[in-house]
Order: structure tokens, then C-alpha cells, then sequence
């Protein structure tokens, strides 16, 4: 394969007309600084630089925590084990961007995403955990939850989706479900993706300013804002009464999507001893700073 060095002196040899050399010379030239930090200097501002930079460390360190998890994923499948990472948030919380670095490169038929539309009639007339049930792991596989059983615990009662009672069933509940899926072999692990309400603002602004992510906005999205504070009750009752020693909330800070997707990768990391961990070649201690297990005095969103 040419380098763009040979196609470079290709174009020197053979371009002919004057107006052709002095592009030529001109690209040369730019080419020649793209190799120095001096030279990248020259050619855009500082801040445009620094941000290329940190985009390469993300882009590098991504790829290697990602080498990681092909193995974890590897030594799931090979020694039946059943892996479930439920990931929670507020709207524009960016748990959909994260799950989507999680299993760019692994093998589609080792994981599932899990993602469940509202609830049919036959369904809302079902055991609440009866339409989730059947997305469990299974031995050998990795599950992942974007929103989850949860929606009770949060979206339906905020949106008046459900009724008090309803709501107070489940909440007894779940801490023995889970109790008895973790008792049954699962590895658990409870994510809630933690944003300020002036990142959420900014990325509701973005999603409708950009063509491209227009499908992310839905009339619950919308009203978000409005009901910032009702949210925050029924969030800080869950994480009270769900918060438990083999099933704790782990949060983390998402108010920089690219530190919060690295360092989630680095925590379900840390927490599994997999088959080949001992080789890698990246950190694989999370960041305290961005990922940490719920305490009551130490999480806040503002």
C-alpha cells in the first residue's frame, strides 16, 4: 500500500503546469508540519489541538478496555456464566452511547441489548417482572439493559404510569428478586448514569438542532426539565430502598460522556476476575472521581 509520502512524490514528478506544482508544494508543506505539535499548532488553534489530542487518548484508551472485554466476554461464554449490566439515568444521561462502546467488538451472539417499548395491554396485565424475565441471561451470555425494571421505580410513577400501589409492590419486591437472581449465580451490576440539569438542557438542545438525532426526542424527553425535582424524589427513594450489598447502585459522573463511558468500562472490569486479566495492557482501576458505589452523603445531582 503507498504512503501519502509516495503519493506525494508521485504528484512532484508528474504534475506539469505551474499552477499545479505550487498545490503540490503548499501540501507538502502542510503535510511536513502534521508530523510536529509545532507544527499541528500552526495549522489550527490551541484549543482545536488540545481537543485532538484528548480525542486520540479517548480513541486509544477506548480500544484497549475494549480488547478487554472481548476477553471478559470470551470467558462468559466458556465458562457459563451469566452477566446482566442494567443501565439507568436520566434522559440524555448518554446510557445508550455508553452500551454502544461496551459491545462495539464483541460477538453478537454472546450479548443482547435489551431495550423494551411501553408495555402491551397482555403485558401490563402480567407479573411486572414476568416481560423482563425472559431477557435473563443465559449461561455463557452478557445482557444489556438500556432502562430496565426500573421504569417503576422512576418513569412510571413520575408520569403517573402506574398506581401507588403498584408502585409500593414493586418496591418491596425487587430487592428479592435480584436477591435470588445474584443467589442463582448472576453477576449484577446496577448503573445510574448521573447528569446536571444544565448538561441534560444542553443535550435535549442538540438533539434538536441536529438531524441526526432527532429520533431521540420523545414527549417524556420533553417534559424532563418540568419535572426535574419529581424525578429527583422518586431517584434518591430508589437508590434508599434498592440500594443493597450484593445488588448496590454503582454511579457515575456523565456529565463528560467519554470519561463516564471509559471508566464504566473499567469498573465492570475491575469486578469480574476474567480469564487474561493479569496481560492487559491499560489500567483497569476505575476512577473514584467518576464511578463510585451509591452513599447517601456523597451523591447529588444539580
Amino acid at each position: 500500500m503507498k504512503t501519502i509520502f509516495q503519493d506525494l512524490e508521485y504528484l512532484k514528478k508528474n504534475v506539469e503546469d505551474k499552477k499545479s506544482k505550487e498545490i503540490v508544494k503548499e501540501l507538502e508543506k502542510n503535510i511536513h508540519l502534521l508530523k510536529t505539535k509545532s507544527g499541528l499548532s500552526q495549522l489550527m488553534n490551541k484549543k482545536k489541538l488540545s481537543k485532538i489530542v484528548r480525542n486520540v487518548e479517548y480513541e486509544h484508551e477506548l480500544k484497549e478496555l475494549q480488547v478487554e472485554l472481548i476477553k471478559l466476554q470470551n470467558w462468559v461464554y466458556e465458562n457459563n456464566k451469566r452477566v446482566m449490566i442494567i443501565f439507568e439515568g436520566r434522559d440524555a444521561a448518554g446510557k445508550g452511547g455508553a452500551i454502544k462502546r461496551f459491545t462495539q467488538y464483541l460477538n453478537p451472539r454472546k450479548f443482547r441489548v435489551v431495550a423494551l417499548q411501553k408495555p402491551t395491554e397482555v403485558e401490563t396485565g402480567q407479573f411486572y417482572f414476568q416481560r423482563y424475565f425472559q431477557h435473563l441471561p443465559n449461561p455463557g451470555e452478557i445482557t444489556f439493559f438500556d432502562r430496565s425494571w426500573y421504569n417503576r421505580a422512576i418513569v412510571e410513577p413520575v408520569f403517573d404510569f402506574c398506581t401507588k400501589e403498584q408502585y409500593e409492590k414493586f418496591m418491596m419486591e425487587v430487592p428479592e428478586i435480584e436477591h435470588a437472581l445474584v443467589d442463582d449465580g448472576i453477576i449484577l451490576i446496577k448503573f445510574w448514569f448521573s447528569i446536571k440539569k444544565e448538561t441534560q438542557q444542553k443535550r435535549f438542545k442538540e438533539r434538536m438542532t441536529n438531524p441526526l438525532k432527532h429520533w431521540k426526542l420523545s414527549p417524556v424527553d420533553q417534559k424532563a426539565q418540568e419535572m426535574w425535582d419529581k424525578v429527583t424524589f422518586y431517584k434518591e427513594e430508589m437508590f434508599s430502598r434498592t440500594h443493597t450489598g450484593f445488588a448496590p447502585w454503582i454511579i457515575v459522573d456523565s456529565n463528560d460522556k467519554k470519561r463516564a463511558r471509559l471508566e464504566s468500562i473499567r469498573y465492570v472490569l475491575s469486578s469480574i476476575e476474567y480469564e487474561g486479566k493479569e496481560d492487559a495492557k491499560i489500567n483497569l482501576h476505575h476512577d473514584p472521581e467518576v464511578v463510585e458505589r451509591y452513599h447517601r452523603r456523597s451523591h447529588s445531582e444539580s
